[in-house]
């Protein structure tokens, strides 16, 4: 009974190491790109993604009020590599009220097609407060749209600091308080 129980630990073990490794981008003969565990064998431009540990919270810290608009109203923050201080100002509002967000860095020209078509906009800082989207940093307006999808304006949990941006480093990232 032992040996059994042994085995499919092993086996378990296993199986969890033999996960894929990351996720691959790859682009197909036409032109087409892929994301996947792993590339076709016909793959080519094969990128393999890294995905760094993102910073936690458990939810059940976080205020009832919160949680619930978080649920209902997920906030995403869109922005790029050369957006500069107003990014960093949207970063900071967010932090400052405490508002569990995801934020997406829009790097490669189909994360752009992409974040287009969704939003109607080029710009970055972007913020969509489910599924309304405010261009451009405007704490007024945005603090408006965070109160009015019942999210807290003052914070009760501590900031996480900005991602360090890096080639390894995943697109979108969880910030939460």
């Amino acid at each position: 009974m032992r040996r059994r129980f042994l085995w499919a630990g092993l086996i378990a073990l296993m199986c969890g190491s033999a996960q894929a490794d990351g996720l691959y981008r790859w682009v197909d003969k036409s032109g087409k790109v892929h994301y996947g565990d792993a590339p076709a064998a016909d793959a080519a431009k094969v990128e393999q993604k890294k995905f760094g540990a993102a910073p936690t919270v458990d939810v059940n810290d976080l205020p009832y009020a919160t949680r619930r608009a978080k649920q209902n109203f997920p906030v995403t923050l869109y922005i790029a590599e050369n957006c500069g201080d107003p990014c960093k100002q949207a970063r900071e509002f967010l932090n400052k009220r405490g508002i569990p967000f995801t934020e997406n860095n829009v790097r490669t020209k189909e994360e752009l097609d992409a974040f287009k078509k969704l939003s109607g906009s080029e710009g970055v800082p972007t913020l969509a407060v489910g599924k309304t989207w405010f261009k451009g940093f405007q704490a007024e307006q945005w603090g408006g749209g965070l109160d009015t999808a019942g999210y807290s304006q003052t914070s009760s949990h501590q900031p996480q600091p900005p991602a360090k941006p890096s080639a390894a480093q995943p697109a979108k990232t969880e910030t939460q308080h």
